[in-house]
């Protein structure tokens, strides 16, 4: 695992640290020496990543956050809370999603539609809402560092994909949500960048994937251009390296971390 020394001490918070890409990110932030605020709707899976991060980094400082994203007022209380414990935000990594229901367009479920738009896309622009008020706060503050936010897209941001249109439309709204911000807060010297995994072997795809009738195995061929799914720690890499002050002239993009998948 690359080290990145200038994230010891930082506090990040992570939204949707309860499973897959979130959780290695929390894990990895940890290792890190960062301060952890691990934020998830579900309280069991929130609870299992900070044992995990204590039992494998006993001196970690970590917090653990119950919220549900896609009410603003929660999304405001989760930030408070890390700063009310730490007294500050310097990473923001926003990961909470739901997995897409397959089918077309012309069978689109509207309670679904609401559900998922609601969480992928309503959700990331609250989370961004109140981060991005108090890195504002912070650098008006002459608070030291630069603060950085990193929003999960999606491949299916960059490409449409058939059979998943609430899904690609809320991960094609995160990286206009996230150019948005990087135009309006440059100023504050905060950067957001986006990053667009492929397919991640994580239970989010795997549920997604028995919805389609398939497995990882069976896909891996066609999601790129090694033949394989990526591990969530390959997108943790990215997500370590967009937090650190060696992307520090990084800001309003969008990276894809797909094996060429957008390519083909």
């Amino acid at each position: 695992m690359a080290t990145y020394r200038d994230l010891t001490q930082k506090v990040v918070l992570i939204v949707g640290g309860g499973a897959g890409i979130g959780k290695s990110a929390a894990l990895a932030f940890a290792h890190a020496g960062s301060k952890v605020v691990v934020a998830d709707i579900n309280p069991g899976s929130v609870h299992q990543t900070v044992t995990e991060i204590k039992t494998s980094h006993p001196q970690a400082q970590t917090l653990a956050v119950t919220a549900d994203i896609s009410q603003a007022t929660e999304a405001d209380a989760m930030v408070q809370k890390a700063v009310a414990e730490y007294g500050r935000v310097d990473v923001a990594v926003n990961s909470a999603a739901i997995p897409a229901a397959i089918a077309p367009i012309a069978e689109l479920d509207e309670s679904h539609w609401a559900q998922l738009l609601g969480v992928n896309l309503t959700g990331m622009a609250w989370c961004l809402k109140y981060q991005l008020r108090q890195m504002i706060q912070q650098q008006k503050d002459k608070s030291d560092g630069q603060p950085s936010i990193i929003n999960l897209a999606s491949a299916a941001g960059l490409k449409a994909q058939a059979f998943q249109a609430a899904y690609s439309t809320a991960k094609h709204g995160v990286i206009g949500l996230t150019k948005v911000a990087a135009l309006e807060n440059g100023v504050h010297g905060i950067r957001v960048n986006a990053l667009a995994p492929g397919a991640t072997s994580t239970d989010f795809l795997r549920q997604t994937l028995t919805r389609m009738g398939t497995c990882e195995a069976e896909v891996g061929p066609h999601v790129g251009l090694f033949g394989r799914v990526a591990s969530s720690e390959e997108i943790m890499q990215a997500v370590l390296w967009l937090a650190s002050d060696v992307s520090s002239y990084v800001t309003g993009v969008t990276l894809p971390v797909d094996a060429g998948f957008t390519l083909q």
